[in-house]
């Protein structure tokens, strides 16, 4: 069986409108055959497989596609879906804007366990009687999505809330181990993750980070590793790489230039660095990965 290989790209023009509902068959149709590279996109993708199989390619790291497995991809993750042709399931893509647009906080997705711009996005497995939770409020998007309500939107919006409030509630990522350690670390993590997305050009030392939360640097590791399983000097590591495989397979800067870009001073540091987190050089992993 000769599997289908497509993207969410053909979407973009739709999206306008903030918010899509798609079935995957749809998808794989409009794609017509035509294979296409690794890509991303400026929204969130819920990616909710019913029945086929297949892979999922996220961030370079390749996830089976198995039946209510769903998969949460957030903006800029690079991705790409490989599936046998009788692949059937539901999509939705929803941008920050949609979110607003119908009062949802800023905050909210980012208080969910859900989507993660990180190199490690397994799907979340779903089964009754979570499963017929979720396909409710699916449906109800689905018939508001056909209608031509008035509030057809804010209906959607409200549904959409509360559809991620239930996948959340199952969210199974990040088992909480011990409690006190996790309720203690939830905000100093937060806060360290999003100094990482903003500052990870500029700062690689644990110290810089430590210093702008404030507290020391051993205290900085011996919370985020007790609440993500690595340490501090590891996610920023991390972190780099994974923006640095991004910025090698979509641009055409040379490592030189990705090496500033990502605030090495010295392009042989980088090349070091990179070769030792993947096993290969910027040339041979843009071979690999290019197709």
């Amino acid at each position: 069986m000769q599997n289908k290989i497509y993207s969410l790209e053909l979407l973009d023009n739709d999206i306008p409108a903030s918010f899509v509902l798609r079935t995957m068959e749809e998808i794989a149709d409009r794609q017509n055959g035509i294979a296409d590279e690794p890509h991303r996109h400026n929204y969130y993708s819920v990616i909710w497989p019913f029945s086929g199989s297949g892979r999922h390619v996220i961030d370079f790291r390749e996830y089976p596609i198995l039946p209510h497995h769903i998969f949460f991809v957030s903006p800029t993750q690079v991705h790409q879906i490989i599936s046998t042709p009788d692949i059937t399931g539901l999509v939705i893509l929803f941008t920050p804007e949609f979110l607003m647009k119908n009062s949802i906080r800023e905050d909210f997705i980012s208080n969910l366990r859900l989507f993660r711009d990180s190199s490690d996005t397994p799907a979340l497995p779903f089964s009754d009687p979570r499963l017929q939770n979720i396909l409710f409020f699916a449906d109800r998007i689905k018939e508001a999505y056909a209608s031509e309500q008035e509030m057809k939107y804010e209906t959607i919006g409200a549904y959409l809330k509360l559809f991620l409030i239930e996948c959340n509630a199952h969210c199974s990522l990040f088992p909480d181990t011990n409690t006190q350690n996790i309720e203690v670390g939830k905000s100093m993590v937060q806060r360290f993750k999003n100094l990482v997305e903003t500052r990870f050009h500029q700062w690689h030392q644990v110290k810089e980070y430590a210093g702008a939360l404030h507290v020391s640097p051993n205290y900085l590791n011996e919370v985020i590793k007790t609440n993500i399983g690595i340490s501090a000097k590891d996610f920023i590591s991390n972190r780099l790489l994974l923006e640095a495989k991004r910025t090698t397979i979509f641009t055409g800067k040379s490592g030189k230039e990705i090496a500033f870009e990502l605030g090495f001073d010295d392009p042989s540091h980088f090349s070091k660095f990179f070769k030792s987190g993947t096993g290969q050089s910027l040339m041979e992993f843009k071979q690999t990965h290019s197709g």
